[in-house]
């Protein structure tokens, strides 16, 4: 082994549950997850101070949109102040970018600065507090110590760019809650499923998931659902958007945290790290599909996740039948078996899908999910010396895709991570259907959704290809027995006129 081989040797996750007048700040959450990490590697609190990297994973509020609006104090630069808190003074400090991708692609990129001999002790760490940020608002409680007083910008990592245009806003595709279950329609059509067929097959593929949740510690839901439970529509499991109901969704209000601790072999060793503790980065890899969802080959593929699965298994040097571990990212039923097929995995695999429980009953959202699986991770393949585990990790709507390969036995010769633009350039290359804004005349439907509220069905959103085969977005008329009526039979293929939408803004398809 050289010495500048990256290596992660500690790792912590936080799950509050208290009352909420005694719920941790933003700070305090990150700041419990960097300590325990630290005890996990046999560390003091003081050898923080040695710290010369550090990336904190970008908080929920912080993502355009409605979040970024809401009356309460934050932290300007969460880097430099979980720094300040810990008592340390890294020269390279980084904020992320928004999306779920963003706590592997941080050990990525850290492994490789240590790789490099830019940086030694590294942490990464993130946390999520939309429970206790919503209940403090809807009590009327104080913010408390939820800000600061810094006030200069931090440096970010990874792509800005919004994850829809302005046209796929303007008809709802912004919210992963509408844009995911358009993927689920398109591979429940493909593959010729009927309805029930198909949620029958979301509630065995999320059941699984539910269990292992049910036994860990850490999981927001520790409950086993059955999989008639998780796609019954009642009361308490509401439909949100076709066909997934509330059960089948990533749930965002949550408060956790989670950190990891990164160090080089050298590193480890000056330190006094046991290497029982040591888990070593095999293979890693990080790239984006056609940016935006329209821009998209079809709606139930993902060639970032084929190619950056390969690239990390090569990097490794081992097979998917060498993989003993998997955590597939689990938001939503689409993005699961997407990644599965990509990868090889068939969805009832006996290795299982998840070592956490996943979004919906695990929790973790919104974009730290992954650094729990990684630190979940950890503890297994210590357990298991010799073992190999993969995570993958998804941000936006199945588009930003970051994987890693991770075992406790050494990694042998250099440690060189492939420029993720070798990939991108793959995927930027690929061939995809033309866009039309303001489509006019007969068309098909691609895929589609149905939106509900609380009271019930509120709109539908169709993509659909004109006479042309150019794709667009549009709204179908909100009345009920036109959204019902593509809830209770196949959307997908069913022809229409699309046409501009009276507000003048968006595009209005109806059905035939």
């Amino acid at each position: 082994m050289r010495d500048n081989t990256p290596v992660l040797i500690g790792a912590g996750q936080f799950t509050f549950r208290g009352e909420i007048e005694n719920s941790p700040s933003p700070l305090q959450l990150l700041k419990i997850a960097a300590e325990r990490a630290v005890a996990d590697a046999g560390l003091l609190g003081s050898d923080l101070a040695g710290l010369d990297a550090m990336v904190v994973i970008a908080f929920s509020i912080d993502a355009p949109g409605g979040l970024s609006k809401l009356p309460m104090p934050r932290l300007i630069n969460p880097p430099s102040s979980l720094a300040r808190a810990l008592g340390a003074d890294p020269a390279w400090k980084v904020y992320t970018e928004t999306g779920g991708n963003s706590p592997q692609q941080a050990v990525n990129a850290v492994c490789e600065r240590i790789a490099q001999g830019s940086s030694e002790l590294a942490l990464v760490a993130g946390a999520e507090f939309l429970g206790s940020l919503m209940k403090r608002l809807k009590g009327g409680l104080g913010f408390d110590g939820w800000g600061d007083d810094l006030v200069e910008a931090p440096e970010r990592m990874g792509d800005p760019r919004p994850g829809v245009t302005a046209q796929e806003a303007a008809h709802g595709l912004g919210y992963p809650v509408n844009t995911y279950p358009l993927f689920e329609n398109a591979l429940r059509a493909r593959d010729d499923r009927s309805l029930q067929d198909h949620q029958q097959r979301l509630g065995e593929l999320f059941s699984p998931f539910s269990k292992v949740a049910a036994g860990n510690p850490m999981a927001w839901f520790p409950l086993e659902r059955s999989a008639e439970e998780l796609t019954t529509v009642t009361d308490r499991n509401r439909m949100i958007s076709f066909p997934y109901p509330k059960y089948l969704n990533a749930i965002m209000e949550v408060d956790q945290s989670a950190a990891i601790l990164i160090c080089s072999v050298r590193k480890a060793r000056e330190l006094g790290v046991s290497e029982d503790k040591w888990v070593y980065l095999h293979g890693c890899a990080d790239a984006a599909d056609l940016w935006y969802p329209l821009d998209r080959q079809n709606f139930h593929s993902s060639p970032a996740i084929r190619l950056t699965g390969e690239r990390a298994l090569e990097m490794a040097g081992v097979t998917l039948a060498d993989i003993d571990i998997i955590d597939l990212y689990s938001c939503f039923p689409s993005a699961v078996q997407v990644a599965a097929e990509e990868l090889g995995l068939a969805l009832d695999d006996p290795r299982g899908l998840t070592i956490t429980g996943g979004l919906p009953y695990f929790g973790g959202p919104g974009n730290n999910y992954a650094l729990h699986s990684i630190a979940e991770m950890m503890t297994r393949l210590r357990e298991r010396p010799g073992a190999f585990g993969l995570c993958t990790a998804n941000g936006w709507f199945l588009t930003k895709q970051s994987i890693g390969i991770y075992s406790t036995k050494p990694f042998d010769g250099d440690w060189v991570r492939e420029a993720p633009s070798r990939i991108q350039a793959q995927i930027d290359s690929l061939p995809h259907p033309e866009i039309v804004e303001r489509p006019v005349g007969p068309s098909t439907i691609e895929t589609y959704t149905v939106v509900h509220s609380r009271e019930g069905v509120r709109m539908g959103i169709v993509v659909g290809r004109d006479a042309s085969g150019r794709r667009f977005v549009a709204h179908t008329p909100d009345d009920p027995a036109t959204l019902l009526d593509l809830e209770s039979r196949e959307g997908v293929g069913r022809t229409g006129i699309v046409g501009p939408h009276p507000d003048g803004v968006r595009n209005l398809f109806i059905p035939d």
